[in-house]
């Protein structure tokens, strides 16, 4: 299997990234902007930051999910 990117622990230690659809991404940055957002480095990839003080365990874990299966769909389908 190839290199994937799911995300990273930022150098801050206090945010991660994670591969997420623009639309699940617009739609969180809109319900939770203290907990979610981008910066302009992000703009143009299907990615997130989670601030990780402001994220509860089961948001994270089912965020955590669905960037899995964002990033993996390709590769879990069968030609």
């Amino acid at each position: 299997m190839g290199k994937k990117f799911l995300g990273r622990l930022k150098e801050d230690g206090v945010t991660l990234v994670l591969r997420i659809s623009f639309d699940e991404r617009e739609i969180l940055m809109r319900s939770k902007p203290e907990t979610f957002f981008i910066t302009d480095h992000y703009r143009d990839s299907p990615a997130i930051l989670v601030r990780l003080g402001k994220i509860r365990e089961g948001e994270m874990r089912d965020l955590l999910r669905r960037s899995w299966e964002f990033t993996m769909k390709k590769k879990l389908v069968t030609p």
